[in-house]
């Protein structure tokens, strides 16, 4: 990569201003991008016959679901101890642990591990906790480079652009638009549609890179409480190259990754690959225990393990909401929700899109700033069927809505942001047909009045006739058609 290329990168630069406030805008400018539509359409489609393939066997796809359901709540069961003997194992095998609360602490600890080593130049693996806390944005302030070493997350970097997929961050990109994307950011380019040519060209301007950086970033897929191991899941050898190379390793996650057993990664390996990829296995999978040893003749000098909180907590202290933590992350509800495939994941304006990031945010960002997301589903269950760890995301959406509607109560601890979505008029509405439904005069005399206005209902109610006709009552009420019905019988 010439210095232009690496002056190209757009590491602090956020063109999008996304947010999930603004859901519905950036819902609507998606649907109206055909292009967008088309891309998603055949990559969902895709993933979606890679995973079946997998699955091709019901009794195997039902026992593999169940027990790493089974694992995942053992382990979290048991996570504020598990936490603390992962902690214990990773510094007995001279792994650095820090604990962060929020994403401004697990930035302020990357920056004082940088500062200390005069680095300038962090070369990072895939990770979406990265991405959670904004790091490349961040350290950018700090004068300090963050480049990209997925393929998907490189490509996105380079225009300044957000990942839309937790597993595949460029998934909203067709090949034309990588090969333009590479040709307006790399010097001595030459346009090309062949995916071949097109990682060849990502993978030759970075390899360099991994030997020039100071640190190497990574994310974690499961902690290992019993050995202290951090284990890293990835098909490129990025990963394996960002945690090896370089002379310091920092592995950054959140808390909920922790396993109990050495024995419990291969079920839970098995769930994610195949829901993920439709892969039986991926072509890297990394275990780091330790850094480099005497006598060893590759690995960092240093490894750091920051273990991010950032409203997981409060996911955990609800024993309904704490199933959240269940998740593997490997984007499968995704590909099959009707609403993500349609819109992709830069509508939803937060880091974790779909489904899943919408029992998610809500603990990380509060609803108030995420309650139209939680309405964001048909509820239609095709995410729960299809998670490899069973989490109950359509129930845990219908809490949520519950929650952006209405106060606490002693049954369920607060989340951030409840009753943010509380609506006066609608209360008032709902209390009014309530007391109507439970006194027959009333409501016998309200759908009577109905009939007689039927003519005068206007076409257009707001957003609810966007993609519906307009409501209209019938000429008649059902009571009255029964007792026509019944004087006929008898005549």
């Amino acid at each position: 990569m010439s210095q232009s290329d690496s002056n190209s990168l757009n590491n602090g630069v956020h063109i999008q201003p996304l947010a999930p406030e603004h859901f519905h805008q950036q819902a609507k400018a998606a649907l109206a991008d055909p292009q967008l539509r088309q891309n998603f359409r055949g990559a969902m489609d895709y993933l979606k016959d890679k995973r079946k393939l997998a699955f091709s066997d019901v009794a195997e796809e039902k026992h593999i679901r169940n027990l790493s359901e089974a694992i995942r709540q053992r382990c979290l069961s048991k996570l504020p101890d598990l936490l603390e003997q992962l902690e214990s194992n990773c510094i007995n095998n001279g792994i650095q642990v820090h604990w962060a609360e929020d994403a401004i602490q697990a930035n302020q600890i990357i920056a004082d591990i940088a500062q200390r080593h005069n680095a300038k130049e962090i070369i990072k693996g895939k990770s979406m906790v990265s991405e959670e806390i904004e790091l490349n944005h961040e350290m950018a302030k700090l004068g300090i480079n963050c480049l990209e070493s997925d393929m998907g997350e490189y490509i996105v970097q380079l225009d300044g652009d957000k990942p839309s997929h937790i597993i595949m961050p460029a998934i909203h990109k067709n090949k034309q638009e990588v090969s333009d994307t590479f040709a307006a950011h790399l010097d001595n380019f030459t346009p090309t549609i062949d995916v071949d040519e097109l990682i060849q060209t990502g993978r030759s301007r970075l390899r360099q890179k991994f030997q020039d950086a100071d640190i190497g970033l990574s994310g974690v897929n499961f902690a290992v409480a019993e050995t202290g191991t951090l284990c890293l899941v990835e098909n490129e050898g990025n990963g394996r190259m960002c945690t090896t190379v370089p002379d310091v390793h920092i592995a950054i996650t959140g808390i909920e990754k922790v396993v109990e057993f050495l024995t419990d990664v291969p079920p839970l390996y098995s769930a994610l690959t195949r829901s993920a990829t439709g892969q039986a296995i991926t072509t890297y999978f990394n275990m780091i225990t330790s850094p480099r040893r005497e006598g060893e003749l590759d690995g960092p000098q240093e490894v750091h393990l920051v273990l991010l909180d950032n409203g997981r907590t409060q996911a955990f202290q609800d024993e309904e909401m704490r199933k959240t933590l269940q998740c593997i992350r490997c984007g499968a509800c995704m590909n099959h929700c009707p609403v993500y495939t349609r819109i992709g994941g830069h509508a939803y304006g937060t880091v974790y899109p779909g489904p899943i990031g919408k029992i998610i945010s809500p603990h990380m960002m509060g609803l108030e700033k995420t309650k139209d997301l939680v309405t964001a589903s048909s509820l239609c269950g095709a995410c729960g069927e299809v998670c490899p760890v069973k989490i109950p995301i359509p129930e845990m959406l219908q809490r949520l809505r519950n929650e952006a509607k209405n106060p606490a109560t002693a049954a369920h601890p607060e989340i951030k942001g409840q009753a943010s979505a509380a609506s006066k008029t609608e209360m008032l509405a709902m209390k009014s047909f309530a007391y109507a439904a439970t006194h027959p005069a009333i409501y016998h005399l309200g759908s009577w009045s109905a009939t007689k206005v039927r003519g005068l209902i206007p076409s257009k109610l707001g957003a609810w006739t966007q993609c519906r006709s307009a409501p209209k009552p019938a000429s008649k009420t059902l009571h009255q058609l029964l007792k026509a019905s019944h004087k006929k019988d008898q005549s």
